[in-house]
């Protein structure tokens, strides 16, 4: 009897006009629960940081092997044509800042060109995070990778012409400087390209924009050229170095050109923070 009692109170409540209906109506469609407050920078590029990290972590072998081989077999080539002095030390120097170009310009505009293509944007926009975080994350990320080849290729580089190697700790400012505005170009460009191959492309160009503009020497190059150079992120990164390989180093010209790539490299991540919104809302 009260089983049956049990069950027939909620089949009396919905059939009494004006009784219980309404109020379980009221129940089943609940009050929406407030959304999680939005993350806050640095929290969240930790976040993004080692999930990509861990994410690229498979490509990490043979991406080091085939950067630091690239530079160091330049650096050998131009070992036939360059004896010494500036030339040698502008050679070491774009050989090593190379290595940073291979992963942050060019990789990184592969990745976010497919990352656009293939919806992997939405997953992130869903995500409480800040868009500068994302960007910032995923080309520190890639940057990371650019350490121990960078460093091989400096030292290496610098007992094939003979350089000094007693301010090599330079590098630990070169690397997230041109790292940082490389990989604000890099992201950039994938992410306005509207094909991922379009993306490629763009990287490659950028590479290879690298390649002519900071291994070669400066001083062989038409003005034309020089003027192209000066406009390239990483070549502030390079002058930086070289100086370094002097016997006195021109610590003022070192300050100079560091601060210029940093200054380079808060506009171009600026910019990739940019293209990632507009990208996002596509």
């Amino acid at each position: 009897m009260s089983a049956v009692s049990a069950e027939a109170v909620p089949a009396r409540a919905a059939a009494e006009p004006g009784g219980d209906a309404n109020a379980g109506a009221d129940a089943g469609v609940r009050e929406a629960a407030p959304l999680a407050a939005r993350a806050r920078l640095l929290p969240a590029l930790a976040a993004v940081y080692r999930a990509q990290l861990s994410r690229a972590r498979v490509a990490r072998i043979p991406l080091l092997f085939v950067a630091t081989f690239q530079s160091i077999g330049i650096m050998v080539m131009m070992r036939g044509v360059v004896d010494g002095g500036s030339e040698a030390r502008a050679v070491v120097a774009g050989a090593s800042v190379l290595v940073v170009a291979f992963v942050a310009l060019n990789l990184l505009a592969q990745y976010f060109g497919q990352l656009r293509a293939s919806g992997g944007l939405d997953h992130y926009a869903t995500l409480p995070v800040p868009p500068a975080a994302v960007v910032l994350g995923a080309a520190g990320a890639y940057a990371s990778f650019t350490v121990p080849g960078t460093i091989v290729t400096a030292v290496v580089g610098s007992m094939l012409f003979g350089l000094p190697m007693m301010h090599l700790w330079v590098l630990l400012a070169v690397i997230p400087l041109s790292g940082a505005a490389l990989a604000g170009l890099g992201a950039a460009l994938g992410l306005l390209a509207p094909r991922p191959e379009l993306a490629t492309l763009c990287g490659q160009l950028g590479m290879s924009a690298a390649l002519l503009l900071g291994v070669l020497p400066p001083e062989r190059m038409p003005a034309p050229v020089q003027f192209a150079r000066d406009l390239l992120p990483s070549t502030y990164g390079v002058e930086a170095l070289a100086h370094s390989f002097d016997t006195h180093t021109d610590w003022l010209a070192v300050g100079i050109n560091l601060g210029v790539c940093a200054a380079v490299g808060v506009v171009s991540l600026a910019a990739a923070t940019w293209a990632y919104r507009k990208a996002a809302v596509q």
